[in-house]
């Protein structure tokens, strides 16, 4: 599992805009308005990298990015 910390994620439909284009690549995630952060519990086989750019091409900046046990 990875944690996203993600810039410019202010509202739900900023949320849901994330999350949808993550399930686009087959990632199925929780978002987390408050920490302004996506936890990745299945990656559908992408990698960190390609899960950031999904992020970013979503129209949001990606922080950081943690390994999560």
């Amino acid at each position: 599992m990875i944690k996203l910390y993600v810039e410019g994620m202010m509202c739900q439909h900023c949320a849901k805009r994330v999350e949808k284009a993550l399930a686009a690549i087959g990632c199925e995630v929780t978002v987390d308005l408050e920490q302004k952060s996506v936890t990745v519990q299945k990656d559908g086989g992408n990698t960190a990298q390609a899960i950031s750019d999904a992020v970013t091409n979503a129209g949001y900046g990606v922080k950081s990015v943690e390994n999560v046990l």
